[in-house]
């Protein structure tokens, strides 16, 4: 039962609080910087930690295809992650991500995330529209950006999103990061509500894709990715989900080896631009 908190624990990435010692003579108490699980660079936007994973060569039409990640904090993304990472770059694609904190979605964490995406298309010279790839919490970061921009956007992958805070973190513990009350939160949630907010996407004609457990205790498959795919597919949207039987919120590597999720979203970002109605 410890090992199985332990993992849980670990999937959603939780920020767990560590009580260090003052530093030995000599040492240093910087923070380390981030460690990749391929070579990148490690940046700032805003004050926060950003990375960035360029490919040797690009093949792509017009500006740089990239995969934006989420969540990236600390740990993210992990070693978990590097067959993934490494057939993006072998098609050319690059794959960035900011560390917004635990913003839960909340308004301040999308602001930070609109800002990042600026410097991506400014800067570096990235398409405008990135491949979103939503691990866990990161789906309530990427799916919040992705409808107030939805024609920034190629398609969307998640690796058993989140889509409602009231699933998970609980609107409890998320308020905070709203800067509301709990009950202010509950009032509004269909603001800020990824299944409440599909409307956008589906009028640009954003393809997704989520691969989710039906085992998934901890984000609840009914209540995040399958209410997703049933309200999007009213809507007229295109999704596919792959629900493996029997897993849950845990480090199988199906979850982050899938061929079809990669293969997914190299065809979507490497894609020319679609005309949309």
């Amino acid at each position: 039962m410890r090992r199985r908190r332990f993992l849980l624990t670990a999937s959603l990435g939780l920020n767990l609080a560590v009580v260090a010692s003052k530093p030995a003579a000599g040492q240093s108490d910087k923070p380390k910087e981030k460690v990749l699980p391929v070579k990148g660079r490690v940046f700032e936007v805003a004050g926060c930690e950003a990375f960035l994973i360029e490919p040797a060569r690009t093949t792509a039409p017009g500006k740089k295809p990239w995969v934006w990640y989420a969540p990236t904090l600390k740990p993210y993304p992990g070693p978990e992650e590097k067959l993934m990472i490494e057939r993006f770059l072998e098609a050319g694609i690059a794959i960035a991500g900011i560390d917004v904190g635990e913003s839960y979605g909340s308004p301040a964490g999308v602001a930070l995330f609109e800002k990042f995406h600026d410097i991506m298309v400014t800067k570096f010279g990235f398409d405008p529209r990135p491949a979103l790839l939503a691990r866990s919490r990161g789906g309530l970061m990427l799916y919040n950006w992705a409808s107030k921009h939805p024609d920034q956007v190629s398609c969307i992958a998640g690796i058993y999103p989140v889509c409602d805070p009231s699933s998970w973190p609980g609107i409890e513990k998320a308020a905070p990061a709203y800067g509301m009350s709990a009950d202010q939160l509950r009032s509004d949630l269909s603001k800020y509500r990824p299944v409440d907010n599909l409307a956008p996407l589906a009028r640009a004609r954003v393809p997704i894709l989520h691969i989710h457990g039906d085992a998934d205790v901890v984000v609840p498959l009914s209540e995040n990715s399958g209410k997703v795919a049933s309200r999007y597919h009213a809507l007229g949207g295109t999704m596919k989900l792959i629900v493996p039987p029997g897993q849950g919120h845990n480090m199988w590597k199906g979850f982050f080896e899938c061929e079809e999720l990669i293969d997914f979203v190299i065809a979507n970002v490497t894609a020319r631009p679609m005309k949309r109605s």
